[in-house]
């Protein structure tokens, strides 16, 4: 069941490079390579698209391969069998990363404006660890790693659920903002919008570690 399992995930991840190469001859000899909040603001030759599609592609490999052996080396998870919870961020990761490269190539080689459908995958992405981070088991690797949430399970049990809420949440309404709004402005608006859902556990998390203090707690 593993090995269908890892054939199927790398087929996916395989599939955005035999999608450039099967259009290969219709893409234009010249093509975007960036784009900005405006649109496309640099250009260069079409063999060009196989880097960020190359990158993202072997990134998407090693992510999904990395969640389902990194608990080995884990002090905390060391001595456990695998979290589902791996294995679950292993393949999110994956289909986002691969998602993502089908739209850069599509933005790049077809000209199609998908900055919105970009921004919504993001927002996807952020409601689907929102969904698992509840699950996540105290570890050194993955989920909200701070001194004392990795010294207090209580801390790190108690930001995780507040963590999971504020992600789900916050993704479901950054879709809804990137499907009203224009491009430009979720843009320039989502580096806020990051920081205001990564320092709401963080700040919920330190008080706790606070109030564990004050109290006597062993952390």
């Amino acid at each position: 069941m593993n090995a269908l399992k890892n054939i199927a995930v790398v087929v996916l991840i395989l599939l955005p490079m035999a999608y450039l190469a099967w259009i290969w001859n219709t893409v234009p000899e010249t093509v975007p390579t960036h784009f900005g909040p405006g649109g496309p603001d640099a250009w260069g030759k079409k063999s060009s698209l196989w880097i960020p599609t190359g990158i993202l592609s072997a990134a998407s490999l090693f992510a999904y391969f990395l969640m389902s052996v990194i608990w080995k080396i884990d002090p905390k998870r060391s001595d456990k069998p695998m979290s589902p919870v791996f294995n679950k961020l292993g393949i999110g990761l994956a289909i986002f990363l691969s998602g993502l490269n089908f739209i850069i190539i599509k933005m790049s080689a077809q000209n199609e404006h998908l900055d919105k459908a970009m921004f919504v995958l993001m927002g996807a992405l952020f409601m689907f660890l929102g969904n698992v981070m509840h699950s996540i088991k105290p570890n050194y690797f993955a989920g909200i790693r701070l001194p004392w949430t990795l010294a207090s399970d209580y801390n790190w049990k108690m930001t995780h659920q507040l963590g999971g809420k504020v992600w789900f949440v916050g993704g479901l309404l950054f879709m809804v903002v990137v499907l009203v709004t224009p491009a430009p402005f979720v843009a320039y608006s989502m580096p806020v919008f990051i920081l205001i859902i990564v320092l709401i556990p963080i700040v919920y998390s330190y008080r706790l570690f606070r109030e564990e203090q004050k109290k006597g707690r062993q952390i």
